[in-house]
C-alpha cells in the first residue's frame, strides 16, 4: 500500500496506524490501510483480541477525548464495512456492548452511540447448508427434462444456483482452507464444491443416457453452446466444470461419438479449453477476467491455488520472535480476498425461474461414483467397437500407445526384447538404490523381507538366490525377471498403496503426464513412494513403488486457527472433443484425451 511503506509492523502499531487514520469527527483519510486490517487482521490477531486492545486503549490514563473519539469512529466503521463478524461472533458482539457501556459510564453518550450492534441484521442464512437427503434407491434415474432446455435459459440458471452458493462464502471459510489445505470442518466451502462437481458429473450422465452415438453428440453439442453462452454471461466456473465434464475421460474415450461432431463445434470447444487451461499458470483465464466489468464469476479453484500459494510462500511474521506482521504477505493476501469480496457485491443479470432451479437442484443432486459412470460410458462404446460409420469430420489418430500400456492389454503382443531388458535393469536399479540399505550390492535377508509384502511376483528368497551364498545379486535379480517376465506379461513392479488426495500445489500424472484439475480430492498418491495419477490412471501406472527416506504427510491437518467472518456485507455498487489442447487423462490402453475437473 502507498500510504504504508512498512514491510512490517507490530499489531501495536496497526492498530494505531487504523485509529489515527480518522479524525475527531470521524472523516476517514486513507481507507486503504483500515480495510485491510479490518479484514486480514485474524490470520494474526482473533478479533476478540483486536475488540480487546480497543477497549483496554479507551481506558488508558492517557486516552484523550480526541482519541477516545478515533477508536469509536474506527468501531463504527468495523462494524458498518464487516458487520457478518458481529452478528455471527457473540463473544465479539458483547466485547463491543462493554465498550459501549463504559463509554456510557463515564457519560460520553455521543461517542457511544457510533458503536451500536443491536442494529446489525441477521447473517445465519450463510451459514445455512442444505442437507442432501439420499433417495431410498441410489440408481433412480436422472431427470431428463432438460433436454429441450434453450441453451442460454440453462446457462442463466446455473449461474444463479452456482453464485448463490459462492455468496455464502465468507473470509473464515477461505482463511480455514488456507490454513487446512482441505474443507475440513468447513461444510460452506465443501457445499459449493460439491456444485461445481456435480455440474460437471451431471453433464457426463445426461451424455451417457443417449442410446445412439448421435444422440450423444447432439447433447455434447448443447452443453458446448451452454458453455459459450456462460462465456458471455463472463461466468468462469461453471464453464470451467461444463469443460470439465465434456474432456471427463468417461465422454472423451468414446470416439464413435466424437464422429457426429462437427469441426466448427470442435474448434469452438478447443478454444474453450485453451481458455481454462493451466498452460502458464492460467494466464489466458486471468487476461480475459480482467478485462470484464460488470458481474465476473471467477474459477474459484484458481483464485484458491492463489492464496496456498502466498500463504506457503511467505510467513506470516518476518521475525522469529512473531511480533512483526509481514506486511508483504498481508497485502497479496487481501488483494486476492478482496477481489472475491467484490464478486458478491455484483449478482448476476438473469431471471430464474423457481420451478426450473428446483428441478435442476435435484437433478444436480447424483449419487453415481465415477467408476459407475465410466462403466456406463463402456457399456455404450466398448473398448473393442470402431467407429460404424465413416465421417467426413475424421477424429485424429490416437497417439500410438507406449510399450508399457502394451504390456497391460489384455492380448499380449510381441514385445521387443531389448525394451523388456531395459525395462528390468531400469527397476532392478530402483529396488538396490531404495532398498538396499548398507549399500553393498546386494540385497540381504533382512532387506528382501522388508519389501516382499509390496510385491506380489516374488518368490522365496532362495529361488532368487541362485547361487545359494546367502545374498540376492543384481545380476541374479535381472535373470529371475527375464524368466518371470512372460508368465507375468510383463506387469511387474512394486504395487503401489494409493490414497485418495488434496494438492495444495499444482500436480501432474505420473502416468499420462496429464495436469491433475482441481483443488480438493483431485487425483490419487503412493503413500508409500509418494508417486500422483489420476483415478482412471492408477491401474496403468507402469513406475515402480520406490520407498522413500522421508514422507510429508497431507493428511494430518495443523491445529486450528482462529477464525474470522471479516468479509464485506453485500451492496448495490459494482465495483473439441477430438483434437483437445490438454489431453490429461489416459482412460484406456490407446490413450484418448482428456481431463477431469474436481474442485
Amino acid at each position: 500500500m502507498d500510504s504504508l511503506p512498512m514491510e512490517s509492523a507490530t499489531v501495536d502499531e496497526l492498530v494505531d496506524a487504523c485509529i489515527q487514520a480518522f479524525d475527531v469527527i470521524g472523516k476517514l483519510q486513507d481507507s486503504s490501510l483500515v480495510r485491510m486490517f479490518l479484514m486480514m487482521h485474524p490470520w494474526y490477531l482473533p478479533s476478540t483480541e483486536l475488540a480487546k486492545k480497543l477497549l483496554l486503549k479507551s481506558q488508558e490514563d492517557g486516552c484523550t477525548a480526541d482519541l477516545r473519539s478515533r477508536i469509536c469512529h474506527l468501531v463504527k466503521y468495523w462494524i458498518s464495512e464487516f458487520p457478518v463478524e458481529f452478528n455471527l461472533n457473540p463473544a465479539l458482539a458483547e466485547q463491543i456492548r462493554d465498550l459501549r457501556e463504559q463509554l456510557n459510564t463515564e457519560g460520553n453518550e455521543r461517542e457511544s452511540q457510533l458503536i451500536d450492534v443491536e442494529s446489525v441484521p441477521s447473517y445465519k442464512w450463510k451459514r445455512q447448508v442444505t442437507q442432501r437427503v439420499p433417495s431410498v434407491s441410489k440408481k433412480r434415474k436422472m431427470s431428463l427434462l432438460f433436454d429441450h432446455l434453450d441453451s442460454s435459459e440453462l446457462a442463466e440458471h446455473l449461474t444463479y444456483l452456482e453464485y448463490k452458493s459462492f455468496c455464502k462464502i465468507l473470509f473464515q471459510d477461505y482463511h480455514s482452507f488456507v490454513r487446512h489445505g482441505c474443507t475440513v470442518d468447513n461444510p460452506i466451502l465443501e457445499r459449493f464444491i460439491t456444485l461445481f462437481n456435480s455440474v460437471s458429473q451431471w453433464i457426463q450422465l445426461m451424455v451417457l443416457s443417449k442410446p445412439t452415438a448421435q444422440q450423444r453428440a447432439a447433447v455434447i453439442t448443447h452443453f458446448i453452446r451452454v458453455a459459450q453462452k456462460l462465456l458471455q454471461l463472463q461466468n468462469f466456473n461453471t464453464l470451467m466444470a461444463v469443460v470439465g465434464g465434456l474432456s471427463n475421460s468417461s465422454i472423451s474415450r468414446l470416439k464413435d461419438t466424437q464422429t457426429h461432431i462437427s469441426n466448427d463445434t470442435n474448434k469452438i470447444f478447443n478454444s474453450l479449453i485453451e481458455l481454462v487451461t493451466s498452460c502458464g499458470n492460467y494466464s489466458q483465464y486471468r487476461r480475459r477476467f480482467a478485462d470484464c466489468s460488470g458481474f465476473k464469476f471467477p474459477i474459484l479453484g484458481v483464485h484458491l491455488k492463489d492464496l496456498i500459494a502466498v500463504h506457503v510462500a511467505l510467513p506470516d511474521w518476518t521475525d522469529p520472535e512473531k511480533t512483526r506482521v509481514n506486511l508483504a504477505k498481508t497485502q497479496q493476501l487481501y488483494a486476492i480476498l478482496q477481489e472475491l469480496a467484490l464478486v458478491q457485491t455484483t449478482p448476476p443479470n438473469v431471471e430464474a425461474n423457481t420451478d426450473l432451479l428446483n428441478l435442476l437442484t435435484v437433478s444436480l443432486d447424483q449419487y453415481h461414483t465415477e467408476d459407475e459412470i465410466y462403466q456406463l460410458s463402456l457399456q455404450r462404446e466398448p473398448r473393442s467397437t470402431k467407429p460404424a460409420n465413416s465421417s467426413p469430420t475424421p477424429s485424429p489418430a490416437p497417439k500410438r500407445p507406449s510399450m508399457i500400456d502394451e504390456w497391460a492389454a489384455s492380448v499380449k503382443p510381441k514385445a521387443d526384447p531389448a525394451i523388456i531388458t531395459k525395462h528390468i535393469e531400469k527397476m532392478v536399479d530402483s529396488v538396490f538404490k531404495n532398498f538396499d540399505t548398507d549399500g553393498d550390492g546386494h540385497i540381504s535377508r533382512e532387506e528382501f523381507e522388508s519389501i516382499r509384502n509390496n510385491f506380489p511376483y516374488l518368490s522365496k528368497f532362495g529361488e532368487l538366490d541362485t547361487n545359494q551364498d546367502g545374498k540376492i545379486s543384481r545380476e541374479e535379480m535381472i535373470d529371475y525377471f527375464m524368466k518371470a517376465s512372460s508368465l507375468l506379461n510383463c506387469k511387474m513392479g512394486f504395487i503401489h498403496t494409493f490414497t485418495e488426495t488434496t494438492y495444495v500445489k499444482p500436480t501432474f500424472c505420473e502416468h499420462c503426464t496429464g495436469f491433475i484439475w482441481g483443488f480438493y480430492k483431485q487425483g490419487y498418491k503412493c503413500k508409500v513412494c509418494g508417486v500422483n495419477c489420476h483415478k482412471a490412471c492408477r491401474s496403468r501406472l507402469a513406475v515402480e513403488c520406490r520407498k522413500r527416506t522421508k514422507s510429508i504427510s497431507h493428511e494430518t491437518p495443523p491445529a486450528l486457527q482462529a477464525r474470522s467472518y471479516s468479509f464485506p456485507p453485500p451492496s448495490n455498487t459494482p465495483v473439441n472433443l477430438q483434437n483437445t489442447v490438454i489431453a490429461e487423462e489416459d482412460p484406456e490402453a490407446a490413450g484418448e484425451g482428456g481431463f477431469d475437473v474436481h474442485l
